[in-house]
């Protein structure tokens, strides 16, 4: 790295670059959970499902955030892997009201997680819906997905609730630290 980076980067005027990859079940709360991270001016009151993908790009703990929210609908799911290779973690979001389709989560992360792309790539899993009655725990999620035997990856699982935020600066904190982590390692 060049000195004047350095120097910009060490007064906060550089800011470094993660793309981040969105994925869970359709409903599982991805769009909202974003729409919270965005600056307060470009949030929209009313979110639709996602068709496809949508990039959105802000700026949260010192890194420049490129976010694919991937749409969850069970047609849209093979397009994941098409994006494993350009990111450097993965948002994994559980919609934990649903606990008929709790499976489902699990094979998709499965699958994630055999995939050669995301050998190493931190994880961060949302437990979202907290504030609603029929929620697991964060602790329940951990169960029902077997995440204690993911080892190759740095993961970290927070309850959240989207809508209000709660949780969520947390889990972001968490995921820019593994980040740099990964990109200090790397130098």
């Amino acid at each position: 790295m060049g000195l004047f980076k350095m120097i910009a980067q060490a007064l906060g005027m550089r800011r470094e670059k993660a793309r981040i990859l969105v994925i869970g079940l359709d409903n599982s709360g991805k769009t909202t959970l974003i729409n919270h991270l965005r600056p307060k001016k470009a949030s929209v009151t009313e979110v639709v499902p996602t068709v496809g993908f949508q990039v959105e790009e802000f700026t949260k703990h010192g890194l420049a955030f490129t976010i694919f929210d991937m749409s969850g609908q069970g047609r849209y799911r093979s397009l994941w892997e098409e994006y494993y290779s350009d990111v450097q973690a993965i948002v994994f979001v559980v919609d934990t009201t649903d606990q008929i389709r709790m499976c489902v989560a699990k094979d998709e992360l499965d699958s994630l997680l055999a995939h050669p792309e995301m050998a190493s790539a931190p994880i961060l899993l949302f437990a979202n819906k907290m504030d609603l009655p029929a929620a697991l725990s964060a602790v329940d999620c951990m169960g029902v997905l077997e995440l204690g035997r993911i080892t190759e990856n740095p993961w970290h699982i927070t309850e959240s609730n989207a809508i209000t935020g709660e949780g969520v600066d947390e889990g972001i904190s968490w995921l820019a630290e593994h980040i740099r982590t990964a990109r200090r390692g790397a130098k």
